[in-house]
């Protein structure tokens, strides 16, 4: 299983990215409300984690983000612990 440089594809009128390996699909869920994104959910499928696979989809999401310019919110405990690092 090789799930470097994962392909994660933003949907963004379902407000959420993707990333599909091993034909699994791994979620990252947001809210856009005015200049504000709250990312509010993450799940990996128990086959993919522990591989990087959330680090990476949250990455794509959050550079797309900032590149909107967006402020970042983080309900979801997966995404703020990710900003903490």
């Amino acid at each position: 299983m090789n799930t470097s440089g994962i392909d994660a594809q933003h949907q963004p009128e379902r407000q959420r990215f993707i990333a599909i390996v091993d034909g699994h699909e791994a979620v990252a869920d947001y809210r856009v409300s005015g200049v504000v994104v709250d990312f509010n959910h993450t799940y990996v499928p128990e086959a993919l984690r522990g591989q990087g696979v959330a680090a990476q989809l949250v990455a794509a999401a959050l550079a797309w983000a900032r590149s909107k310019h967006y402020k970042i919110e983080a309900s979801c405990g997966y995404v703020q612990r990710f900003l903490d690092t």
